[in-house]
C-alpha cells in the first residue's frame, strides 16, 4: 500500500511539473539575452548609424526599447523553457488614470523639456489620462532621464517598482528620441502598451522575414497570446506609433516586416499618433465614450 501511495505521489509531482521543451543551452542563451537588456551596452549611436529603423528599435533593450523587471525576466524564462512566449506583468493601469512623473535633475534643457511636456499635453488632449508632477510623498512615479543609451521605458504601472523609467537620449527636438511620436510611443509603454506587431493575430497582417533579421534579434518579434495582449476591438494599425518600421533589426538592409494587406500611410512612421492609438489608450483606461 505504501509503495502505491508513493507511486501516486510521484506521478502527481511529475504531472504537476511542466515539461521542458527547450534545451539547457537555449534557456541559458535566452537568459543571457534578457539579462543583457538591463544595462547600456554603449552601442546605441553605432546601431542608429548602421541600421535602418527608428531609434527606439536600436536602444538595446527587450523588443528594442522595453525595460524588464527582474520578476518579469524570471517568468519569461520559465515560459520560454516550456515553448511559450509570455510577458507577465501586474495591472498596468495607473491609479485614477493619472501618471505621476518628474524630470531627473539636470537631465534636459528648456527646449527638450518643452518637447516632453508637449507629448504629455497631446496625450491629455486626446484621452482622459492626466499627468501630475511628483510630490515628495509619491513613491511610485516616472522619472524622465536623458542618458545616451536610447529611447526606452518600463511597461505599465507597478506600485512596488517605485521609480519607473522613461529615457530619451538627449537630442534636438524633432530628431532621434525627441521626435514627437517617439516621445508619445514611450509614454504609451508607460501606460501599459506593447508593440503593435506583438499582438496575437499579427500574422494575419504582416510577415516577418526571418532570413533578414540580425542574429540575436529574433525574440524582438515574439507574438503574445490574447490572454496577455488585448486589441480592445481596435483594428490592426500598420501606421501606429507603436509599430516597428519595415527594416527593424535588419542585417542586410532588406525588409524584415512585410505588410500582407493594403494600407494607407507608412508602416512604422513616427510623424504623428493615429486615431487608433488614441482609441486604444481611451479603451484601456475606460475613458468616457471610448466604447460608444
Amino acid at each position: 500500500m505504501l509503495k502505491a501511495v508513493v507511486l501516486v505521489c510521484l506521478l502527481g509531482v511529475a504531472l504537476a511539473t511542466p515539461p521542458l521543451v527547450r534545451s539547457r543551452e537555449e534557456i541559458q542563451a535566452f537568459r543571457h539575452y534578457l539579462e543583457s537588456t538591463k544595462s547600456d551596452d554603449g552601442n546605441f549611436l553605432a546601431r542608429t548609424q548602421a541600421f535602418l529603423g527608428n531609434p527606439e528599435e536600436n536602444s538595446g533593450k527587450f523588443d528594442g526599447d522595453i525595460i524588464l523587471d527582474d520578476f518579469i525576466i524570471e517568468d519569461m524564462i520559465k515560459e520560454f523553457a516550456m515553448g511559450r512566449n509570455a510577458y507577465t506583468w501586474p495591472n498596468t493601469k495607473w491609479p485614477n488614470n493619472t501618471v505621476v512623473w518628474e524630470f531627473g535633475d539636470g537631465e534636459f534643457g528648456p527646449l527638450q523639456s518643452e518637447a516632453i511636456e508637449e507629448g504629455i499635453r497631446d496625450i491629455e488632449r486626446h484621452t482622459c489620462i492626466k499627468f501630475r508632477y511628483r510630490e515628495p510623498q509619491d513613491r511610485a512615479f516616472v522619472r524622465l532621464t536623458g542618458l545616451a543609451g536610447g529611447c526606452y521605458a518600463n511597461v505599465g504601472y507597478w506600485e512596488s517598482r517605485g521609480v519607473h523609467t522613461l529615457n530619451l537620449a538627449r537630442n534636438v527636438p524633432g530628431v532621434g528620441c525627441f521626435r514627437h511620436a517617439t516621445i508619445v510611443h514611450e509614454w504609451m509603454h508607460i501606460l501599459g502598451f506593447l508593440h503593435m506587431q506583438a499582438t496575437h493575430d499579427r500574422d494575419n497582417y504582416v510577415r516577418i522575414v526571418e532570413e533578414n533579421l540580425t542574429a540575436g534579434s529574433e525574440h524582438n518579434f515574439n507574438i503574445y497570446t490574447s490572454d496577455l495582449v488585448d486589441n480592445l476591438d481596435v483594428p490592426y494599425d500598420y501606421v501606429s506609433c507603436l509599430h516597428y518600421g519595415p527594416y527593424a533589426f535588419s542585417n542586410n538592409g532588406q525588409p524584415t516586416i512585410i505588410a500582407l494587406q493594403e494600407h494607407e500611410g507608412t508602416m512604422g512612421q513616427r510623424e504623428y499618433i493615429t486615431d487608433s492609438d488614441w482609441l486604444r489608450i481611451n479603451r484601456h483606461y475606460n475613458c468616457p465614450g471610448a466604447w460608444d
